[in-house]
């Protein structure tokens, strides 16, 4: 059982009310206005608890810092190669791939990560004007 945490509370909170994939720094700018004292540290290991639970999901992105989903069911991303942004696509998750996979190895697979690299709108427009 882990120890209940006001801050924790505040972080979850936060990232439930977001779609955008927030980064710790987002997350620890935003926990500031409610705990003035809390570290960038505090943040990161709250996040990385909150992950081990399963209670978040981290994106990490290759593109820069790593971001954060509320969301845990098995969705897909798409992922900016030039802002870094993070997207949710909305596409039906397809179970038959990881079933697949699972039919191929004689691993057991337990999750399953798909995301999509590419320029998003705004930064498709911006590199053609």
């Amino acid at each position: 059982m882990i120890k209940y945490s006001r801050q924790r509370e505040c972080i979850v909170n936060f990232l439930a009310s977001r779609t955008d994939h927030p980064t710790a720094e987002t997350i620890y700018l935003n926990t500031k206005k409610d705990f003035p004292n809390i570290s960038l540290g505090t943040v990161y290991r709250n996040l990385s608890l909150l992950e081990e639970i399963g209670e978040i999901i981290k994106i990490s992105t290759g593109y820069g810092p790593d971001r954060y989903d509320y969301n845990t069911k098995p969705h897909y991303h798409f992922i900016c190669r030039q802002c870094g942004r993070v997207m949710d696509l909305d596409l039906d998750f397809n179970d038959n791939l990881v079933h697949r996979a699972q039919d191929a190895t004689e691993h057991t697979i337990e999750s399953c990560s798909v995301s999509f690299t590419g320029l998003c709108a705004d930064c498709a427009s911006n590199t053609t004007n």
